[in-house]
């Protein structure tokens, strides 16, 4: 069964909790370099009711427990009412759709999504086999100061119910998964879609009957989802604005989440070409020769690609196995290509020594990279000193139809 979102997102995140353990800084050694600073914007503030302030590794972020964290804050709400609280710590993540929050930083009450009589849950399995099971949840949500959506998201809650075999392991706290949630601002509008709502066998979505808990089907009303394509106006997608980072990496980093794209005087697009993307959530991209299937992504924290040689990009001893460690800095081109192979644009990025850059105090670096066979995975530091738009499905703007990313 083409499993496309879902496989996208185990991708993503299997980057992410790899490279988490190996990003806090305690696989290096034990000295400690100074730092640069943080970050400085490219762009003039930017105000209005659908902007959210970013923070890399920065204010908004429950902890550093790795290096290259961007994080926001959200404002959930008990549904239909004005009984509220903002929650720190939310991992951006532009690979997933939905926003997914640990139950122990949670305090108002939420309203149960049922199929049945019987309530609904979530198992969403990471590549590196770690997890999150929890139920799914009715909340009104807040993104900066738009209007409240009713939208269903995931409590991650390893106690609820009986969670299956896949999600045996699933992460118990904040403190496992290193922030208080994840807020998914991919360009699909469900979490699964069609999938889970046609498959009772799709392995993500369960009803629960007490400590039994079964495969079942999920209308897409239901299904954890992207917030941004509920609101009334705002809706066709997002726009991630970061500042360049230094080589030699900063301790914090500042930028803005825009929602919308051309729906307002500080989201209309300029001077930028639109990538689209295909069923499957990928581009194509170019590189040492080769063809591969592409993505952008704030939730992966490096960039993630097949190396061109052991000699020209070595992975790091262990337990930094994870990440690149050449002798030098190397200086890399790749070219990204639409689904039809247009447009086609060159971007240069630079691949510096992990090991290195980790001894310093810094956590925001736009220059670390891993070994990832088969895909090409355009991390946060893709985003840092670009305006990168991310087009929802089925929803059009003056850059297309989404899905597509413009930068």
């Amino acid at each position: 069964m083409p499993f496309s979102k879902l496989l996208h997102f185990f991708l993503i995140f299997m980057i992410v909790v790899v490279c988490g353990s190996c990003g806090s800084g305690d696989s290096g050694p034990s000295s400690r370099g100074s730092t640069s600073g943080a970050g400085t914007p490219t762009s003039p503030a930017v105000s209005g009711n659908n902007v959210m302030v970013i923070t890399v590794n920065g204010s908004l972020c429950s902890s550093n427990s790795y290096a290259n964290k961007s994080c926001v804050s959200v404002t959930i709400c008990i549904p239909g009412t004005s009984t509220c609280q903002t929650i720190d710590g939310i991992l951006l993540d532009t690979g997933d759709s939905g926003l997914r929050i640990f139950k122990q930083a949670i305090s108002v009450s939420l309203i149960q999504v049922t199929s049945g009589s019987n309530p609904v849950a979530e198992c969403i399995q990471y590549a590196d086999g770690s997890s999150v099971w929890g139920p799914v949840k009715l909340a009104g949500v807040v993104l900066g100061n738009e209007t409240a959506v009713q939208v269903p998201i995931q409590v991650i809650d390893y106690t609820f119910a009986g969670a299956p075999a896949a999600c045996s392991g699933a992460y118990q706290t904040p403190v496992d998964a290193g922030y208080n949630g994840s807020l998914g601002l991919s360009f699909f509008a469900q979490d699964c879609g069609s999938v889970c709502a046609s498959s009772a066998g799709n392995g993500v979505y369960f009803a629960c009957s007490g400590a039994t808990c079964s495969g079942v089907t999920v209308p897409l009303s239901n299904q954890v989802q992207n917030p941004v394509a509920l609101l009334p106006v705002d809706n066709n997608g997002v726009i991630v604005q970061l500042p360049s980072i230094p080589a030699s990496g900063a301790t914090s980093a500042s930028g803005y989440l825009i929602l919308g794209i051309g729906t307002q005087s500080n989201n209309v697009p300029s001077a930028v070409m639109a990538y689209s993307a295909d069923a499957s959530g990928n581009f194509i991209t170019i590189f040492n020769g080769s063809n591969y299937s592409g993505f952008i992504d704030t939730g992966s924290n490096g960039l993630f690609f097949p190396s061109p040689s052991t000699s020209t990009l070595p992975d790091c001893a262990a337990p930094a196995s994870a990440w690149y460690c050449p002798s030098a800095t190397r200086n890399l081109t790749a070219t990204n290509e639409g689904t039809t192979g247009v447009p086609s644009g060159a971007v240069a990025f630079q691949i510096g020594n992990f090991d290195t850059l980790l001894t310093s105090s810094n956590n925001v670096f736009p220059d670390i990279g891993g070994n990832n066979a088969g895909v090409f995975d355009w991390g946060l530091p893709f985003y840092f000193g670009r305006n990168v738009y991310i087009g929802i499905e089925g929803k059009v703007s003056s850059l297309g139809s989404g899905l597509y990313w413009a930068y």
